[in-house]
């Protein structure tokens, strides 16, 4: 090519072919030059103003890639090519909702462009509108079946529809193209897990462990806590992830400048403000914060379900924005312009994340907590809200993050939760009139043929016993049965529950359970908070990373250590103990009865003191220019 420009300076042509050969061996400053050189010898070449718009944005800049582009159309209105380039810069640029309307004006153009349709699809699921995203992609996916990125985008958004069977056969299909295909071993395993399909497990459960060690994209961070207890994978799996995230750091928005205001600024940010978990277990603090200390400040990532809690939420809050419809640029900025003191990640990378918002430095303190019980692995989260259970003071290796213990249990409590009075019958709940109840309203993802050897042990060893799980999708209840018949104990000995409307029914079901099996290596968490306040005991086995320590932190909160096992042949041995021995078991039941109303796990006013003065040590840190650093906050009398 040099030689072509050498005979001939002026030849636009060459140059536009030595920017396309500069950009394919990523020489992307040269390859701007050259481009540039070839437009400014022919202003009209569609072809340079496409590749120079494309290094543009491969560098970042995405703003100028999108003017190169709109130039193309002003000249050509219909080039299908500059328009897909124009929607692929703007979904770059987060404006999501503009990136849709001209996918689809692409389409309009043109039914079977594959690419758009792929853009589609992709823009659908960062939409969170699954149901388009499928649609769009399953197109891509016919059009292009060697394409790595449709098969996956497919896999994602089956995902989240909770469509465990199609993700499982998508993702193989993407397997077959790559077989270290980026975060495709995970999602099959979480597949799986979720599915209870244990027959091939084991084996890709290790090799998805295999490609984390060695640094592969194997696993987006949540599958990471299902995949393995060892929190340094787990810590190696979210830094990978986080380093994926991250090849665009954008520039933070907060200069290290203080603020100066009446009252410490929290804003919680969460896409779950509504008939959800984390908003049944933090409703309660929010409403006991300190309004002349602490202004307050919902960040909604999701739009309203117009549920009773979502309302509770936005009343309790100081300031509520709902932001379901912005970008993370814009929300970044929001909480920028809103100097707010301290941000809570409440979502962390749980469904919905939206890492980009805090990638943006929005905030002079920010905090991972509650929605996701593990390390972000990035340099943005300051600190992590935890206790010495789950996370003793050994482990913070293990955390990119400040560790901060709060005294008890890190997990806030709503002690106004409402119980039905009503008690169902066990009839009506398709459970026996006799026999003992083993409950295990857990996710099945955190199920493991360990675990659930144990429970058919259980079940085989007390006459008449059954086991009682959630309500499951697809085909997990079959293959639960399935694995039951295989270890000789009836499928119909375990009980699927039906769907709860209501949280005050859920909880009032609970009292027609004997005992909650907790599963170890990924515990229940705001279930176990659940089956507490709800007066049924639950045993526990210590696991070693965050997520199954949570069992522990609950019981030790609640007054029942001894209900706390370190072995799974110890936690067969309390379950069977318990299970012959009713009179011990109705003692536990009396304990937690007249100690749950005074225990520190449902002290809500308490709490909210312990976790507001774990802000304030934050904060006067960071007014004083000192770095984040891991602390302990004193019990309060």
């Amino acid at each position: 090519m040099s030689k072509a420009i050498k005979l001939d300076p002026n030849s636009a042509d060459a140059y536009l072919n030595l920017g396309r050969m500069q950009g394919e061996l990523g020489e992307l400053s040269n390859a701007e030059r050259s481009l540039r050189k070839a437009l400014a010898l022919n202003p009209a070449n569609p072809l340079a103003a496409g590749n120079l718009a494309a290094v543009l944005r491969r560098l970042g800049r995405f703003e100028e890639a999108l003017a190169c582009v709109d130039a193309v159309l002003a000249r050509e209105s219909n080039n299908v090519i500059a328009i897909i380039n124009r929607a692929n810069i703007l979904f770059d640029l987060d404006r999501l909702g503009e990136a849709k309307a001209v996918y689809q004006h692409a389409l309009s153009l043109n039914q079977d462009d594959a690419q758009a349709w792929l853009g589609l699809g992709v823009t659908e699921n960062r939409l969170k509108n699954p149901e388009g995203a499928v649609a769009a992609l399953k197109r891509a996916a016919a059009l292009m079946p060697g394409s790595l990125e449709a098969w996956l985008s497919l896999g994602h958004a089956f995902e989240t529809m909770g469509r465990h069977d199609d993700t499982a056969a998508v993702v193989e299909r993407a397997l077959a193209l790559n077989p270290r295909a980026t975060f495709a071993g995970g999602m099959l395993v979480f597949a799986r897990n979720s599915l209870c399909d244990w027959s091939h497990l084991a084996e890709e459960r290790e090799a998805c462990l295999a490609g984390i060690r060695r640094g592969d994209f194997a696993a987006v961070p949540f599958t990471g806590l299902v995949l393995t207890d060892d929190p340094a994978d787990q810590l190696k799996c979210t830094t990978l992830y986080a380093q994926a995230a991250a090849t665009r750091r954008p520039k933070p928005l907060w200069h290290g400048e203080p603020y100066r205001h009446d009252r410490i600024r929290i804003a919680y940010l969460s896409g779950d403000f509504r008939d959800h978990p984390v908003t049944h277990l933090i409703a309660g603090m929010f409403e006991q914060h300190d309004q002349g200390r602490f202004e307050t400040f919902g960040i909604s990532t999701s739009p309203s379900d117009s549920s009773a809690e979502h309302r509770r939420v936005s009343t309790a809050l100081t300031h509520f924005h709902d932001v379901h419809d912005k970008s993370d640029a814009e929300i970044a900025a929001l909480l920028r312009s809103l100097e707010i003191d301290i941000v809570i990640d409440l979502v962390g990378y749980t469904q919905g994340t939206r890492p980009g918002i805090l990638a943006r430095r929005p905030a002079p303190v920010q905090v991972n907590y509650l929605g996701y019980p593990g390390t972000m692995g990035t340099p943005h989260h300051d600190y992590i809200l935890a206790d010495p259970t789950v996370i003793p003071t050994e482990a913070r290796q293990f955390y990119s993050e400040q560790v901060v213990h709060l005294p008890g249990c890190y997990l806030p409590n709503d002690r106004a939760r409402a119980i039905a009075d009503r008690t169902p019958t066990r009839a009506e709940e398709g459970l026996p009139e006799q026999g003992i109840v083993f409950c295990g309203f857990n996710n099945p993802y955190k199920f493991s043929p360990e675990i659930f050897d144990i429970w058919m042990r259980l079940l085989g060893q007390i006459e008449g016993s059954v086991l009682w799980l959630r309500s499951i999708k697809g085909t997990a209840p079959d293959n639960l049965r399935r694995e039951a018949e295989k270890r000789g104990i009836a499928g119909k000995r375990i009980v699927f529950a039906r769907r709860a409307e209501r949280i005050e029914d859920h909880l009032a079901r609970h009292r027609l359970a004997d005992l909650f099996l907790d599963t170890p290596h990924y515990n229940a968490h705001a279930g176990a908070c659940d089956a507490l306040w709800a007066g049924l005991p639950l045993i526990t086995c210590l696991g070693t990373a965050f997520a199954g320590r949570v069992g522990a932190s609950v019981l030790k909160a609640v007054g029942l250590p001894d209900l706390i096992t370190t072995s799974l042949a110890d936690y067969e041995a309390l379950a069977l103990r318990l299970a012959r021995e009713p009179d011990t078991l109705a003692a536990i039941k009396t304990r937690l009865a007249g100690q749950r109303l005074t225990a520190p796990l449902f002290d809500t006013p308490r709490f909210t003191r312990h976790i507001e003065a774990a802000y304030t040590t934050m904060w006067q840190r960071a007014q004083n220019g000192q770095r984040p650093e891991s602390f302990a906050v004193e019990r309060l009398g």
